[in-house]
């Protein structure tokens, strides 16, 4: 894929991931999105679009941990969802 590809693909997906439809949803997606999607190859891009499909009940239920992730749907791009999400709300606490 070229860069142009690349960038347009990008576009995309944060468009996507800042208009899920639930506030929240926009929120972690979205800000996950601005911080990492520069950063992410052409390979850790589709496992971001493939992530995006997962309805938000089950990704809001993975990132809570209250039902463990299934082994195929983990990947490098959930994890540092995960971590993303545990960062943010270590500094929201700490706003408090």
């Amino acid at each position: 894929m070229n860069d142009t590809a690349l960038e347009t693909k990008r576009k995309k997906l944060r468009f996507r991931a800042w208009h899920r439809g639930i506030r929240e949803a926009d929120l972690l997606l979205g800000g996950f999105a601005d911080q990492w999607l520069e950063r992410l190859d052409a390979g850790a891009l589709e496992r971001f679009e493939a992530l995006l499909e997962t309805p938000d009940p089950v990704l809001f239920d993975w990132i809570c941990g209250r039902v463990d992730i299934p082994e195929e749907a983990r990947n490098d791009v959930l994890e540092l969802l995960l971590e993303f999400h545990k960062n943010a709300s270590h500094q929201h606490m700490q706003q408090r």
